[in-house]
């Protein structure tokens, strides 16, 4: 169906601008962008009725929490690459049909087994949903300036719905029950597949070669140990089972990337890395990823446990960072439509970032606003980083793999995240049992909530000792954790500089080594 406002012709030709059609549609991308983000978080509020209600076991209620986040990780690789076979508006649509269906089953679950189920469905939902919105932006938005800001619009509402995420959950369920968390996802989705077939185009790879089955286990044998594993040593510690979980899918890894460089038809093309600026995009989205959630283990238990906010305060509180989020991913775009090379939007991003952790490393035991000021600069400075990627390594593939190249960006964007809390967690984590003065219980000595539990047992002074102690020891180990992400992040700057200064990106969307002015790659031909 064509649209005369539109400047874009079906084919997507290089270089041709989007029209009012194409930026209607990214607006309905937007919201289901939005409410996957948001479905990361939607649970923080809502687990108390659900285990009022549902009575879940302590196993039960993690894998309530969990299963999303591990479903999603452990399908992006494949969902993008069956996009690009099948066509990613059909994958995104289909995706859109099973959110909003698996959202009706867990709204109304009866059971902590259904509510798995439910949500272990919205994970293979949201794993189509993700790189088929980020692939058809790129089909939709041919014209390099055009592309830059919608990605930007992308990464910036994606960033925003995982804040957004835990304060609608507390105001649902304050007024209605804990099924609306999950109700509220309907009409969006119903949008999407009302206007989708009318606004999005429809694209996929034009010769994709056989579905390659045996990579799908592979991927998510590489994938799931190493997140799981990592995910669960902050909270817990490096117990032997946790390591072994990643050691295991390390090896995995290491059998999938063998798959796909012998495979006929791979799932995850190695061609994609022929592009200068793609491996690069990768990496340092991935330690972006790193920065982000490595601050928000700290920041969060910040609020809650060192201010004493209550969970909805906190969670009010934390929206403000956002603001700055917004404005972050459009500035980036003018500077490189100004003229100012990628390479130095990239590096400065992630000085400003390593700016915020500056401000956390000042942080005392009463530092409400510098916390925020903190966490404010530091996701600003990622989300200049991010967008800045993800349009680096979407302009520098082939059209026909898009979808591929999207998952790969996602899955290292889930890696990062789950190693930033790992590794500045287990620093924080050291620090503080450090810091906990000797002879207190173990509890205490654990974590700074077990510490305040115990304290709050202990008669008069001696109690409000220990949560002093606790709570100047875990500022200690926030201080600690964020110059070292600061440090890493300063690292990643000159990495940026480095990897990306003979990257540019031809009007016509191909990347160049701007050493030579050769095309890296030629993109191909799109249906």
């Amino acid at each position: 169906m064509t649209n005369p406002t539109s400047t874009t012709p079906a084919s997507g030709a290089p270089g041709a601008l989007a029209g009012r059609r194409e930026w209607t549609a990214l607006g309905v991308l937007m919201l289901p962008l939005l409410l996957v983000s948001m479905d990361v978080s939607v649970l923080y509020f809502a687990i108390p009725s659900i285990s009022a209600d549902l009575e879940p076991s302590g196993t039960q209620q993690l894998w309530i929490f969990d299963i999303y986040a591990f479903v999603l990780a452990g399908l992006l690789m494949t969902m993008g690459s069956l996009g690009d076979r099948i066509g990613r508006r059909k994958l995104l649509l289909f995706g859109a049909a099973a959110f909003g269906s698996a959202s009706v089953l867990a709204a109304y679950a009866d059971s902590a087994e259904m509510l798995i189920a439910a949500r272990a469905v919205l994970g293979v939902g949201g794993a189509t949903l993700m790189p088929s919105t980020m692939a058809i932006i790129r089909t939709m938005f041919t014209d390099p300036g055009q592309r830059t800001k919608a990605i930007g619009l992308w990464s910036g509402v994606m960033t925003g719905g995982i804040a957004l995420g835990s304060v609608m959950s507390g105001v649902l369920v304050q007024y209605f029950w804990w099924g609306s968390v999950f109700l509220v996802n309907l009409p969006a989705m119903v949008l999407l597949l009302v206007l989708g077939p009318i606004l999005l185009p429809e694209s996929k790879n034009p010769e994709p070669g056989r579905f390659d089955l045996l990579s799908v286990p592979l991927s998510m044998a590489a994938v799931l140990p190493v997140i799981y594993g990592v995910k669960e040593i902050p909270a817990e510690g490096w117990r032997t089972e946790y390591v072994v979980s990643v050691l295991v899918g390390l090896v995995f890894t290491a059998l999938f990337v063998h798959r796909q460089r012998t495979a006929k038809s791979p799932l995850i093309s190695p061609a994609l890395f022929r592009g200068r600026g793609f491996a690069p995009a990768v990496v340092l989205n991935l330690v972006s990823s790193f920065g982000m959630m490595g601050s928000a283990y700290f920041t969060t238990q910040y609020l809650q446990s060192v201010l004493g906010k209550s969970s909805m305060a906190a969670a009010l509180w934390s929206l403000l960072p956002t603001v700055l989020v917004g404005v972050a991913a459009p500035v980036a775009a003018q500077l490189v439509q100004k003229g100012v090379h990628r390479a130095h939007v990239v590096s400065g991003g992630f000085v400003i970032a390593a700016c915020g952790y500056g401000l956390l490393a000042c942080a005392g035991t009463d530092s409400l606003w510098l916390v925020l000021a903190g966490a404010g600069v530091l996701a600003s400075g990622i989300v200049t980083v991010m967008s800045q990627m993800m349009d680096l390594a979407l302009g520098t593939v082939p059209l026909g793999n898009t979808g591929a190249a999207a998952s790969l960006l996602e899955t290292g964007a889930e890696f990062g995240g789950a190693l930033g809390m790992a590794v500045l967690g287990s620093i924080g984590t050291a620090v503080y049992r450090h810091d906990v003065p000797a002879g207190v219980p173990a509890a205490a000595h654990e974590t700074l909530g077990g510490a305040l539990a115990v304290a709050g047992q202990l008669p008069g002074d001696a109690g409000q000792a220990l949560a002093a102690a606790a709570r100047e020891a875990f500022t200690h180990g926030m201080q600690a954790a964020a110059v070292a992400g600061a440090v890493l992040l300063l690292g990643a700057a000159v990495l940026a500089t480095v990897s990306l200064r003979k990257v540019t990106v031809r009007e016509d969307g191909d990347a160049l080594d701007a050493g030579t002015a050769q095309p890296l790659q030629a993109p191909a031909a799109e249906h």
